[in-house]
């Protein structure tokens, strides 16, 4: 795609991605990133976001398309290979048979996310990408600590960046300053709203999809909740946090 094609919107998001990359150190000179894609608006938008700074950054990195293709016979990943292959992105199709004779419709979304990070886990182990970038922007983020909060009873959040495996890998979120509503408007000018499969079969009855609709209930009566929960984890009062008593 011709950057000079790429609506407003595009560069509005691409110029907060390169502040949350610089404010949390997810690029240096020479990086090999894996991009996760599964055909959703989120992990291609990345794809466009990342190019574009590839072009303006004082540093230079590389970046390659995967696919996890898990070989469910309801999803051929042929209509995002095409795409990616029109919009000249290097890409890899991972295929994994972890999941092989399961109905799509049955597997579970925490149990069909841990495969898919488990395969490019070793893809990158493999062919020696230094980063895996993920699609998540803030919405995700703020989702991911209510869940921890109410399900686990745990404080914690997908980190901007996340170093794995002793330094060997690090997991990064460029979008993470991005709010969803500004990928749909974006993914709705690029056209790429429905490219592949971008969620697992049970999302819309999953833990996940009931906090969502819960906080944008929350948003009409204030517009930065989700902003306010992301900024929470930057702003801990620890005075004010239970500490155990230590008894001898």
């Amino acid at each position: 795609m011709i950057t000079c094609h790429l609506p407003p919107e595009f560069f509005q998001i691409s110029r907060r991605a390169g502040k949350a990359i610089m404010d949390f150190d997810m690029i240096q000179e020479g990086d090999k990133i894996a991009v996760a894609v599964s055909g959703g608006k989120d992990s291609i938008s990345l794809l466009h976001v990342l190019r574009h700074r590839q072009q303006v950054a004082p540093i230079r990195f590389d970046f390659t398309a995967v696919h996890v293709d898990f070989g469910f016979s309801d999803f051929n990943p042929q209509k995002l290979i095409h795409y990616l292959e029109a919009e000249g992105f290097p890409y890899i199709v991972e295929k994994v048979e972890s999941l092989q004779g399961q109905p799509w419709e049955d597997i579970d979304c925490f149990w069909w996310s841990w495969n898919r990070r488990k395969a490019l886990f070793s893809l990158a182990d493999r062919m020696g990408f230094t980063k895996i970038a993920f699609g998540h922007h803030m919405d995700d983020i703020a989702e991911t600590i209510m869940l921890n909060l109410f399900y686990r009873g745990e404080i914690g959040a997908m980190q901007p960046k996340q170093t794995l495996f002793d330094g060997k890998i690090a997991i990064i979120r460029s979008l993470a300053y991005e709010r969803e509503k500004m990928m749909e408007r974006l993914a709705e000018k690029l056209n790429i709203a429905s490219i592949g499969q971008s969620k697992c079969a049970n999302d819309e009855t999953s833990h996940r999809m009931m906090i969502k609709k819960m906080l944008r209930e929350f948003e009409k009566d204030n517009p930065h909740v989700i902003k306010n929960i992301f900024r929470s984890l930057q702003n801990i009062k620890h005075d004010y946090l239970m500490q155990p008593s230590l008894k001898s």
